[in-house]
């Protein structure tokens, strides 16, 4: 399948998920109702993390932005999913070289996967990424930083909740590779 077209396919099924389903979850870690906070598991950044190894800053920071802007129309929250987007976009590249042991221009064809990268270099570079996404995300929605506690919890909280959807992502969606069994 063209690449272009498995991309936009993908930004597809991403966003519907997301703006359908996962938005409409609201989770609580604790169930008492006046506990945690709700909040809604985040799995769009996953769409930038999947373009392919090649890709430019340039397309990186404008696939950002559209991924942010169309969760932002969904959700009603005014370009802070934008925000949250187009700077993991711009550390994507950065994260990716300090990872792999090669050039990023050696891996023409490919796009980062638990099957080119492996599953630890694979949820390292996903998790930081999304880390810092969830952080700045719920530092723009709270507005303040006098409850930093209240922030580390939300991020971490919806951290490992987002991860959780992602892996759950791959697993259904990644074509796995039967020829070693």
């Amino acid at each position: 399948m063209n690449v272009y077209l498995k991309n936009i396919l993908r930004f597809c099924i991403i966003v519907l998920l997301q703006a359908l389903i996962l938005n409409k979850i609201t989770l609580r870690w604790w169930s008492e109702p006046s506990g945690f906070p709700v909040f809604i598991p985040l799995i769009y950044p996953l769409f930038l993390l999947l373009l392919p190894f090649e890709m430019p800053v340039w397309g990186l920071l404008l696939s950002g932005f559209v991924l942010g802007t169309t969760i932002d129309a969904f959700s009603n929250t005014a370009g802070m999913h934008a925000c949250a987007t187009v700077l993991i976009a711009y550390l994507r590249t950065n994260v990716l070289s300090a990872l792999l042991p090669r050039n990023l221009s050696e891996y023409t064809g490919m796009q980062p996967s638990i099957k080119n990268m492996g599953w630890m270099p694979f949820l390292v570079y996903s998790g930081f990424l999304i880390v810092l996404h969830h952080l700045l995300f719920f530092s723009i929605e709270m507005w303040n930083l006098s409850n930093v506690g209240m922030l580390l919890l939300k991020t971490t909280a919806s951290t490992l909740t987002s991860m959780m959807f992602i892996i759950v992502y791959l697993l259904l969606f990644t074509r796995q590779d039967t020829s070693r069994i």
